[in-house]
């Protein structure tokens, strides 16, 4: 029986969140990629766990890891998009709040979608329609809402809207603050709670298009009916760039004023 690809989306997200949860606590050997950025051990070998999960079932469809680039001919109908590991500084600090992401564009457009938490044995899921989370094998429909006004802002580098935009100074806005209550979780796992009403909102600077790191939670945003913007309020990867993934359009139109007098 062929399996859909969301559910092959959420089981290649589990088998990486296996081995990350295997190697959680370890001595891992570490690969430098930039100052300041690194890979881990874990991270290695989580992909491969994805990446085998994926050929195994969907042989002719191109893949993208964060870590072993791009498998398969370029231009394909159909292209998953893997990030093994999103946290690492995070998991290799030793602090649970990382994420495993597997996302399947199709034509363009993210069809399916998972991100798993190891540490809590959620996955977030979606076929592109609705989102769920699925816990000790029990699926819910996720539901955005902005009861618990909590926001988090991304402050990790680059930022390419600056010195225009930095999200860093709405912690400096009364006006923010009043209304908000920043966190600051440093993963994109920050997506699927604002898309399970966990968060009111989250935001971030950035060129996001094509990126490994965000696919799989802009898809669960927008599928589970959240308000997802670039920074100046226009469709997602234009203008300004960045994203407003908000729950409810109070928040979003809050957010929106808010950032366009940051300065």
């Amino acid at each position: 029986m062929l399996i859909s690809d969301a559910d092959l989306a959420v089981s290649a997200a589990e088998a990486g969140a296996a081995v990350v949860l295997e190697h959680y606590g370890t001595h891992l050997a570490r690969f430098d990629k930039a100052p300041g950025d690194f890979a881990t051990q874990a991270d290695l070998d989580a992909e491969q766990a994805i990446f085998a999960r994926l050929t195994g079932a969907r042989p002719g469809d191109v893949i993208v890891g964060e870590e072993s680039g791009r498998t398969g001919a370029a231009g394909g109908e159909r292209e998953w998009l893997v990030d093994p590991l999103c946290g690492t500084l995070n998991y290799a600090a030793r602090t649970m709040l990382v994420a495993v992401n597997v996302a399947l564009r199709t034509n363009g457009r993210t069809s399916a979608a998972a991100a798993a938490d190891p540490f809590a044995a959620e996955v977030f899921w979606t076929d592109g329609a609705q989102s769920w989370v699925r816990h000790r094998g029990r699926d819910e429909l996720l539901a955005p809402t902005a009861a618990t006004n909590l926001v988090d802002l991304n402050l990790d580098p680059p930022f390419p809207n600056a010195p225009a935009f930095r999200a860093a100074r709405l912690l400096l806005d009364d006006r923010f603050t009043a209304r908000f209550r920043p966190r600051v979780i440093s993963t994109t796992l920050a997506l699927a709670w604002v898309a399970a009403g966990r968060r009111a909102a989250y935001l971030t600077d950035g060129h996001l298009k094509d990126s490994v790191h965000f696919a799989a939670g802009i898809a669960l945003c927008e599928a589970a009916g959240c308000i997802v913007t670039s920074l100046d309020g226009g469709p997602l990867h234009t203008g300004a760039q960045g994203l407003i993934a908000a729950a409810d359009p109070a928040t979003h139109g809050a957010l929106l004023e808010l950032t366009a007098h940051v300065e």
